[in-house]
Formats: structure tokens, sequence, C-alpha cells
């Protein structure tokens, strides 16, 4: 039976955390990332959803004891003679609330839309059999990213084992702003689209979020409404390399590199292509890019205040410094770093 939030739970507003905030504090303060801090009192009883109000509003978290949310999240708190709390949070993890952002900016949710949310509602004890099963799955979908997260930092690992830190140089390799590396950054294109992602081979433009984490998720994609507006340039291809060039502080220039892509998809406005010349591999670049040791290099060229989306012109991009390794060890480590994937798509 489909039943609509307002029917099967409660949304308690979240709370400025200064007031309440203290390190000795019994209750966790959950933002829509997490934990920010301890408080000794709370907003929300134990079993609930929390999802981001504003910013990161497509990744809800479980909490099983009682919290203090903060005003940019919002706590989901099952009826729970109607609805399992954990059924709850399964539905929110797969549900794509970026559907009810109405903003062109920091992605935004309202509480009247929450509340018009329609969830199919079986009876508890099925609730709790789907439960138990997907709890299963979670499990061994955690094992697979643990492993995959342990191939992760072995790519990081071999990256300053045979470059060194990106910041510190420790072998003196030739320093040379971005542009000499490149052959052009090329522009994504702006579309009016569906919320939904394209069915079959239609065209589609890539959201930010295929390529905001640095690593290219094509499933990330919204169906242009004509087809006919498709356009060839902005077509996305095996081997590119794609970067963020506005996201929000944290997350701004993220790259992804294309290993493999279905057709027509094409990149957004938000996002720059960067071809590279024979003196630098794209591999090379992606992971220094991305590497904990160098973001903040990265970071430093964005524009945009702290609470707005950070921007990354290309001029900025252009003049950014790197360190350039010789092009047969960039290929060494580009081949080591395939013999790695394919270990990621064997597990």
């Amino acid at each position: 039976m489909l039943k609509s939030f307002a029917d099967v739970l409660d949304i308690y507003n979240g709370k400025n955390q200064k007031q309440v905030e203290d390190i000795d504090g019994v209750y966790p303060i959950y933002g829509s990332g997490g934990i920010m801090g301890y408080a000794n009192d709370y907003i929300c009883p134990e079993s609930t959803v929390i999802i981001g109000r504003k910013g990161s509003i497509n990744k809800p978290i479980y909490v099983t004891s009682p919290l203090w949310n903060v005003d940019t999240a919002f706590g989901l708190v099952a009826k729970k003679d109607i609805l399992n709390p954990k059924y709850l949070y399964y539905f929110c993890e797969y549900f794509d609330f970026e559907r009810l952002n109405t903003t062109v900016t920091i992605p935004s949710l309202t509480k009247a839309n929450l509340l018009k949310i329609r969830i199919k509602v079986p009876e508890l004890n099925v609730q709790a059999n789907i439960v138990e099963r997907l709890d299963k799955v979670k499990y061994i979908i955690q094992k697979c990213q643990e492993e995959l997260k342990l191939l992760d930092n072995l790519i990081k690992s071999r990256f300053v084992e045979m470059f060194g830190d990106p910041i510190s140089n420790p072998f003196s390799w030739s320093k040379v702003p971005l542009d000499e590396c490149l052959e052009s950054i090329e522009n994504g294109k702006s579309f009016v689209c569906n919320s939904l992602p394209r069915a079959g081979g239609y065209p589609a433009i890539l959201k930010l979020s295929a390529v905001t984490y640095g690593v290219y998720k094509p499933e990330e994609n919204k169906e242009i409404i004509d087809e006919n507006d498709f356009v060839e340039s902005a077509e996305v291809h095996d081997g590119d390399l794609l970067f963020t060039r506005k996201n929000t502080p944290e997350l701004v220039g993220m790259a992804a590199y294309v290993a493999s892509t279905s057709p027509k998809l094409m990149m957004p406005d938000l996002i720059f292509r960067l071809n590279t010349k024979n003196n630098c591999n794209k591999i090379f670049l992606w992971k220094l890019i991305n590497h904990d040791l160098f973001r903040k290099e990265i970071q430093n060229i964005a524009s945009g205040s702290a609470k707005s989306m950070s921007n990354i012109s290309k001029e900025r991009l252009g003049k950014l410094s790197i360190y350039l390794p010789p092009i047969e060890l960039q290929n060494q480590f580009a081949a080591f770093v395939h013999q790695v994937d394919k270990l990621k798509l064997a597990g």
C-alpha cells in the first residue's frame, strides 16, 4: 500500500548547535555529512533518519541513538506502529531526493515536499524481512568497499613512492604551469533536462555527481528534453579526463578519468575536459589532481565564498603549478593503475 511521508513519519527540524555544543556531551550532533560534535540535549529520538535540508540531500544517515540535528538537516522519525525505521532508511537511501530540488545553486529540500513523498508500506513483518535481507547485502557491499579503499590507498602510496610529495617535490622534478601540459580545456554545455536518468541510448547530460568523487559514474545523468539538442562536441569519450570547475569548496576541482563510457552522454557546463599534451599522461594528472596531498593547491585557485559554490576559471587552472616527472615514469604509473583497476573488477 502506498502512503505519503505525512502519514507514516514525523519530521523534526534541526537547530543551531552552538547553544548546546559540549565537548563532554553524550548526544551526537548530526549534520548531513555526519557527526559534527556532541551535546547534553537532543531533538530526535533513537532510530532517526537524517537527511540534508541543504547541500548533501541524497545521503541519508541512520542513527540508532537520540541526537541533535543542525539547522541544515531534517530528522525523519518513523511512526513505529506503521513503519520500520530501518525500512524507511533503506527507502531514503535509494530515493532520488535531488528530483525535489528547486534551486540552481546549493541543493535544498523543503518539509512540504518531503511530506508529499509516497512510500510502499507492507505489513511490519514483511518490512522486517526486507530490512534483514538488505542488512546482509549492505554488509557485503561494505566489505567490498573496504577492499576498494585499500586498493585506492595502494595507488596513492605508489604515486608518492614514484613521484614524491607533490608539494615538497623531493625528487626536484620540473615545475610547470598546467597550461604547458594541456592542448586545450573544453567547456561543457547547458541544457534543459528532465529530472530522471535517460532510458536506453537517448541523449543525456552528466550530473555533477558523475565526476564529483573522482570516479566516473555515467549512470549519474539527466535525459535532455529534445534529442535534436544533442551537441557532438560536448559528448564524453573513452580516455577523457573530466574536471569539476564548480562545486562546494571541499569538492571543487575533482577529476575523473573515463576508462569507458556509452554514447551520447554530454558534459554539463560545470565540467571541463582536459586534453593533455604528449608530456603529460592523463592518468598521472588525474591522480595528482585528486591526491590528498595536492587538494589544497586545487582549492586555492577557486573563487567564491565558503557559503556558496566555488568556481575555477580556465585562466586560473592553466596557471596551476604542478611537478612534471618524465613521461616514461608517468606511463609506468598509469600501467600500475590499470593493473589495480583490473583487481577491482575481479573483486
